[in-house]
C-alpha cells in the first residue's frame, strides 16, 4: 500500500501503469475568474508540474498529456501564438528540473509545422532526458488520433507490408507511441464527455474518468481520487468473468 503525505489518505493498491490526461478547461477556468484565456493556459502549465510530481510519488510509470491537438491550429492566431510561447518557455524553465527528477520526455505527434528554433529545443529536450526512467512523460503536441493512424498506414504501405502481416502488434509498432503500453486510465478534466481524437487506437480498453474540475484545479488529491475510481472498475476486455458455479 502506498501512503500519501496526509496520513488519513492511502492510495489504492493497484496503480495504473499508464495514465493519459486530456487537460481540458483552462479557458473556462480563466473566464470564471474574469481573466483572459491565456491566464488559464499559464495556470494549466503550472499545474502540470504538480501532477508530474504526484505521478512520480504514486509510482506511475507512464504519463501522457494532450498538450496541443491537430485541430488546435484552428483557434484564433493570437491564442495559438501565445500557446507556442508558453510551451517554449516551459522547456526553457522546466527542462533541468524534469531531468533531475528522472523524467524521460517523449513526443507523440508531428513536429514539422513548428518554428525551426522551437523544434530544435524540443528535439534537444528529448535527447537530454532520453536515459531517464523514473517517469516517461509523453507530450502529445500537434497530435491527433486519426492523423496517427493515417501516418501508421502510410508507413506500412511504404514498407510494402502484405495484408496478412497487418496485426494489432504490427500496427502498434507504427504508432507514435511505439514501445509504450496502452493507457490503463484516461482522464478528461472539466466534465466534458468526449475523447476529442485522443489515443483512439491505444484507448480501446482504457478506463475513462471525467471529473468536473477544470484542469488548473486538478491537483494531487484529484489524481488520487481518479486512481481510487480506477480501482473500483472491473476490467473485462470484452469478456465475462466466470461465476462461482462456472468451470474455470
Amino acid at each position: 500500500m502506498v501512503t500519501m503525505d496526509n496520513d488519513t489518505h492511502e492510495l489504492a493498491e493497484v496503480i495504473p501503469t499508464h495514465i493519459a490526461i486530456i487537460m481540458d478547461g483552462n479557458g473556462r477556468w480563466a473566464q470564471a475568474r474574469g481573466l483572459p484565456r491565456m491566464a488559464g493556459h499559464r495556470a494549466g502549465t503550472e499545474n502540470l508540474r504538480r501532477i508530474i510530481e504526484a505521478a512520480i510519488e504514486f509510482g506511475i510509470s507512464y504519463l501522457t498529456i494532450y498538450a496541443f491537438s491537430t485541430e488546435n491550429w484552428n483557434r484564433p492566431q493570437d491564442e495559438v501564438q501565445g500557446l507556442m510561447r508558453i510551451f517554449e518557455d516551459v522547456i526553457d524553465r522546466e527542462l533541468q528540473e524534469l531531468h533531475d527528477q528522472g523524467v524521460q520526455l517523449r513526443h507523440i505527434g508531428r513536429l514539422e509545422p513548428l518554428d525551426p528554433a522551437f523544434r530544435e529545443k524540443v528535439l534537444h529536450a528529448l535527447e537530454y532526458t532520453r536515459q531517464n526512467n523514473r517517469l516517461v512523460l509523453n507530450v502529445a503536441f500537434n497530435y491527433g488520433g486519426r492523423d496517427e493512424i493515417i501516418n501508421a498506414i502510410q508507413h506500412m504501405i511504404d514498407d510494402h507490408l502484405q495484408a496478412e502481416e497487418v496485426t494489432v502488434e504490427r500496427v502498434n509498432q507504427y504508432l507514435f507511441t511505439a514501445g509504450v503500453p496502452d493507457p490503463d486510465l484516461i482522464i478528461r478534466t472539466s466534465g466534458e464527455l468526449r475523447c476529442s481524437n485522443f489515443l483512439l487506437w491505444q484507448g480501446a480498453y482504457a478506463e475513462w474518468y471525467f471529473p468536473a474540475v477544470y484542469w488548473p484545479d486538478f491537483d494531487k488529491e484529484q489524481l488520487r481520487l481518479a486512481i481510487e475510481q480506477f480501482n473500483r472498475r472491473e476490467r473485462r476486455y470484452g469478456c465475462v468473468k466466470p461465476t462461482s458455479g462456472d468451470e474455470a
